[in-house]
């Protein structure tokens, strides 16, 4: 079979299957009891072995082999899960990732398992740390129901002796279905099974362990009983116990008392649950009859069809432009269709590249798990709003940002859970990782309510390391002195973990926000927490922006960046430092000339009233000088190329309805 064809497709299934199982056993974690959860990573485990074996990737298929056993036990009734359960199957998913890498990069996927395939062996042997709940054929037997126990009870009162028998299988058995089949057949050949645990359809399945008991009725004695199943190869032991019709009533007591046990624990457990859903807010699972139909898309055709679109738009422009000048009523009418038309298109165009963030929150919860088992800390991760929307270019670079600031707020923001206790707080600190729409931004927030960020130490460090003076550092505001932590190779740890350092690599974060057109900000206060706030926009590829004129050439400003505009008197202009400032909304802004920033020819003359556009950073706000107000259009986005990636101001270009280029301009870099 011609495998390439099918290799992008198994890369994306085997990832999602990955991703649910991981997502399931988190859940699992949480609720051990709920075989419901086992039975969908059960499933999800079985197709990724199938999916690997078809493909010809055996260690893949093997390793996935193994963890399937252990689940079948689980989901069998066979083995409760427990602590060592748990850690060995989150390793196996570790090792099951980095083969699926492998083959993304073009590897064979082969990997050296040997070592957790051995833990998964020993857990289906029962070689393993058990919790005192254990299930696997134990001393009771398996449950009767009213009908089992009264044939039991009826077939002793009328001579027949009643044995309930426990039989395991040697370890090096390779077919303990055969083995446990010729123990059925013997048994059956004197008398008659009348339940087993496992139940026999799955014994004849192999899907058990080593071991299994049953009831049985018969007129052969103990010693008999005994020999019968010893004659019998690889079988290990054998314990056969006869019961009386008194042991059958105390059996059927016991049962009923386990049975109202678990109805009386029954509420608990769903409040539990209930909890757990509201903290985590999962979306509800779609009513019956709603099943999503979708089909999968090569991301380069994504990228192909906006491309198309934008040199449509770009034509559509044109002929705006074009129907203005000529001012025919049918062909201003069909341009004025043709926008409506293209419009609805290009909303269509980006919600097909609009994916949820929740593709890059969703790895999340495994990660800060081992993180906090590593510090011996306990940490809730909250999660809400992963169901906000972002265009998929900005989807693939955030996640990087964010793995970082969560590993922060982990390792350094929330406190070891003794200085916890001795502050008063809960021994489980929390993690917030919220998304969220605002106008034509995104806004994510990570916040922790761990110790906050200590202004002194912050300035401490920067004084040490020369980034800011005496002079400066006494000035600063608390925002200014939380930027500092974005400054290059910026560090306020006292020792520098391999988990994260707080500030380490924070300026490679705040760059790569920067270069989505988006920024971060800090607020923190001391023992309440810190809070990292990320503004980035809803798509890179098309914007509305404002037209202006310098001279006579034109550009465009970013609809995002500005706040308005204004029509300013010279007069009105103050000078400090030789720097002119404008009173501004009880505040005093900068005022730039843009034609100096760009070197643009000045005007022939100088009127005596200025147009401003005021634009915004954050916190901070700059007032830009143009020649004019053209409007505000939509653009399409256009890279200058690697030659000219580095010029001043400029993030890119767009080609306007009358054919000419106008640069865009960037105006976060013109506010320090």
């Amino acid at each position: 079979m011609e495998v390439n064809q099918y290799l992008s497709m198994f890369i994306d299934e085997s990832k999602e299957h990955l991703q649910a199982m991981n997502e399931n056993l988190l859940s699992l974690e949480s609720n051990p009891e709920d075989l419901s959860i086992v039975q969908t990573i059960f499933r999800s485990a079985h197709t990724l072995k199938g999916m690997s074996a078809t493909m010809g990737f055996e260690d893949l298929a093997s390793l996935t082999h193994e963890t399937e056993n252990v689940l079948d036990m689980v989901r069998n009734d066979q083995l409760k899960m427990n602590e060592h359960i748990f850690d060995v199957m989150f390793k196996s998913l570790d090792h099951l990732e980095k083969m699926v890498e492998d083959i993304i990069q073009g590897g064979t996927g082969k990997a050296d398992v040997t070592e957790v395939v051995g833990l998964l062996k020993a857990i289906v042997k029962g070689d393993v740390p058990q919790d005192n709940q254990q299930t696997a054929a134990s001393d009771s037997g398996p449950i009767l129901d009213e009908f089992q126990l009264s044939i039991l009870k009826q077939s002793a009162e009328a001579g027949h002796s009643i044995y309930r028998i426990s039989v395991s299988i040697r370890e090096d058995c390779m077919l303990k279905a055969v083995r446990a089949y010729m123990v059925f057949e013997a048994l059956e050949q004197n008398g008659e099974v009348v339940i087993s645990s496992p139940p026999a359809e799955d014994i004849e399945q192999d899907k058990f362990g080593r071991q299994f008991s049953l009831y049985y009725i018969s007129q052969l004695d103990v010693s008999s009983l005994q020999s019968t199943i010893e004659n019998i190869s690889e079988i290990e032991t054998v314990t056969v116990e006869q019961l009386q019709v008194q042991a059958l009533d105390e059996i059927a007591s016991a049962q009923k008392q386990a049975a109202a046990a678990a109805v009386a624990e029954a509420p608990k457990l769903e409040t539990k649950k209930a909890d757990g859903e509201a903290g985590s807010k999962q979306a509800a699972p779609k009513a019956a009859g709603q099943i999503a139909r979708t089909i999968r898309v090569d991301i380069e055709r994504l990228d192909q069809l906006m491309n198309l679109f934008s040199e449509m738009l770009i034509d559509r422009v044109r002929l705006e432009s074009l129907a203005d000048e000529i001012r025919r009523s049918d062909l201003t009418e069909t341009v004025e269709h043709m926008t409506r038309i293209s419009s609805e298109l290009q909303n269509l165009v980006l919600k097909l590249r609009m994916v949820p963030v929740d593709t890059v929150f969703n790895r999340f919860p495994r990660m800060i798990r081992d993180i906090a088992k590593t510090l011996g800390k306990k940490i809730d991760l909250v999660i809400s709003g992963a169901d906000t929307e972002l265009d998929r270019t900005v989807v693939d670079e955030i996640g990087d940002p964010l793995v970082h600031l969560l590993r922060n707020s982990v390792d350094h923001g929330v406190e070891p859970i003794e200085d916890r206790v001795k502050v008063g707080k809960s021994e489980i600190g929390t993690v917030h990782l919220r998304a969220y729409h605002s106008g034509n931004h995104v806004f994510i927030e990570i916040e922790d309510d761990g110790r906050g960020i200590i202004r002194e130490k912050v300035l401490k460090t920067a004084l040490k390391n020369g980034v800011v003076t005496e002079e400066q550092a006494g000035k600063m505001s608390d925002n200014e002195v939380f930027q500092l932590l974005f400054a290059s190779g910026f560090s306020t740890a006292d020792k520098i973990t391999d988990i994260s350092g707080r500030g380490v690599g924070l300026d490679v974060v705040k760059s790569k926000i920067q270069s989505l057109g988006g920024h971060v900000e800090v607020d923190s206060v001391p023992n309440k927490g810190s809070k990292f706030t990320i503004q980035l926009p809803l798509t890179l590829s098309i914007i509305t922006a404002m037209l202006i004129r310098l001279g006579q050439e034109k550009y465009a400003i970013p609809l995002s960046s500005i706040v308005e505009t204004a029509l300013v008197s010279r007069q009105q202009l103050k000078y400090v430092h030789g720097q002119a400032m404008l009173d501004y909304r009880n505040g005093v802004i900068p005022v730039i000339s843009l034609a100096d920033v760009l070197d643009c020819p000045p005007e022939s003359s100088e009127s005596a009233e200025m147009n401003l556009v005021i634009v915004k950073k954050a916190e901070k706000h700059a007032a830009l000088i143009v020649s004019e107000f053209i409007g505000q259009q939509e653009i399409v986005l256009k890279s200058l190329g690697n030659y000219l990636n580095q010029t001043f101001a400029v993030s890119g270009a767009t080609i306007l309805g009358d054919g000419q280029v106008a640069l865009i301009i960037d105006p976060t870099t013109l506010i320090k």
